[in-house]
């Protein structure tokens, strides 16, 4: 808040914020003063708050999760943001943006989307809004082959990409699907995990940051499961060391 004394505050999903702390701001909003932690005297300030939620705040007043009396402080002016299945025409546009931007950042090629790929993303419902989108772009980014990215490279709704098995990983998504039929019998969970992941490995040549993007779990996570299969004598692949062999 003294920060951000004359200019503007934004609070990011203001409905996750606890009771308690939701009585302080109430009071820093109605008073336009705060108490610094450890200081003698209170603050004035003189800012534009902007509060998001992903949340329905008259419904959480209802159920008891948010005050009313900060609602009616914060509901000056309220915009309400249309969810993107209510805006098809900006998915293409979206998906184009952040194809462009983790091409760049990975150094890999930019690659447009393909006919097919733009109707199946236009026809997703996008429970999970832009940050989804950006994910699925970011997955898609990574796993494409070729001119163009297609649906083959596309994971929507927490489903698994449907590799071609002519591509890169075409066999592991081959061999998990033979898995899925029956070959998972008498494997335990951590082993048909451990297979898994270091098939995921190998199809990113070493890569971590991209291994772990497309498993869906932290680079921490990922780095943690890879040194206790080290422990147990199992070869993990390190970065660049497949593409060296390949060459």
């Amino acid at each position: 808040f003294e920060e951000a004394d004359g200019g503007s505050l934004l609070l990011d999903e203001i409905s996750e914020m606890a009771p308690r702390l939701q009585a302080k701001l109430l009071r820093a909003l109605q008073e336009r003063e705060i108490d610094r932690v450890g200081g003698a005297t209170p603050i004035k300030v003189d800012i534009r708050v902007i509060a998001t939620s992903n949340r329905d705040l008259e419904a959480e007043i209802a159920a008891g999760n948010f005050r009313d009396d900060l609602y009616f402080r914060l509901n000056v002016v309220n915009l309400h943001m249309v969810p993107l299945c209510e805006r098809p025409l900006d998915v293409p546009l979206l998906c184009r943006h952040f194809a462009a931007k983790y091409a760049e950042s990975n150094g890999l090629p930019q690659r447009d989307l393909s006919p097919r790929a733009i109707d199946m993303l236009a026809g997703y419902s996008w429970p999970g809004n832009v940050r989804e989108l950006e994910n699925v772009m970011h997955r898609a980014v990574l796993l494409a082959v070729g001119d163009d990215i297609n649906p083959e490279a596309l994971q929507l709704g927490g489903g698994a990409a449907a590799l071609a098995p002519s591509s890169p990983g075409g066999a592991v998504a081959a061999e998990a699907a033979a898995k899925a039929s029956g070959g998972f019998v008498g494997h335990t969970v951590a082993e048909v995990e451990r297979d898994l992941i270091l098939e995921t490995l190998n199809h990113c040549l070493g890569n971590r940051t991209h291994a772990a993007t497309i498993l869906g779990i932290s680079i921490r996570t990922l780095r943690n499961k890879l040194r206790l299969y080290t422990d147990d004598g199992v070869k993990v692949p390190f970065p660049g060391e497949l593409q060296r062999a390949a060459v």
